[in-house]
């Protein structure tokens, strides 16, 4: 594997003149901007999930919305690739169907961390209704009428403007320990109180 090609992938794709601001000072890292740059050379539209799995596997967690360098250099020599066209040669082993059960809830929890905005610790509700379907859609993980009504739930709620990464991944945990509504006991129930207003939501509604 070629290091130095590896480099000046990074450079000529991902980094962009933005990134390279005076006022950035952050030429070791590409944001979105970049990212979508690579999105077009692989011929990716930017909100197909391969792109989130693509970001994950190359080890992007260590800021929201960006990859490093380092992150894209190591990332590229655990997936093997020096050029684009062998990274093209990646992405129908992209999809989420590849991920094992641990995999993919690193994976879901992945989504929530990449697309904060900035020191944000909660992400806004309007984005979680988007990432749902994204991240949860085509999987058959769970029934799509569950990630359809916890939407639905979302969407009718004022009491809820942002989501906690704790919310997000205790609906995946509530999906799976709790594949039918009935085996859901209040008396024992230590989920979050979002969980416990989405299952009233539901007996009411469902």
């Amino acid at each position: 594997m070629d290091e130095s090609q590896v480099e000046k992938m990074f450079e000529d794709v991902l980094l962009t003149t933005g990134d390279n601001d005076e006022d950035n000072s952050s030429t070791d890292a590409a944001t979105m901007e970049g990212i979508s740059n690579l999105c077009e050379t692989l011929g990716l539209d930017p909100y197909d999930i391969r792109v989130l799995v693509l970001l994950w596997k190359l080890g992007a967690t260590s800021k929201p919305q960006q990859i490093s360098k380092s992150e894209w250099m190591e990332g590229c020599a655990a997936l093997q690739v020096d050029s684009m066209d062998k990274l093209k040669e990646k992405l129908p082993a992209l999809d989420t169907g590849f991920l094992d059960q641990a995999e993919f809830k690193d994976f879901y929890k992945f989504c929530f961390q990449f697309n904060r905005e900035g020191t944000h610790k909660t992400l806004e509700k309007d984005l979680v209704l988007d990432l749902i379907p994204l991240v949860l859609g085509n999987t058959n993980r769970i029934p799509s009428d569950r990630y359809d009504s916890f939407s639905a739930f979302l969407k009718q709620s004022s009491d809820y403007t942002r989501i906690t990464l704790d919310q997000w991944t205790s609906f995946w945990d509530f999906c799976l320990e709790c594949p039918q509504l009935s085996d859901y006991d209040e008396a024992t129930s230590a989920w979050p109180v979002l969980i416990d207003e989405y299952v009233e939501y539901m007996m009411k509604n469902g």
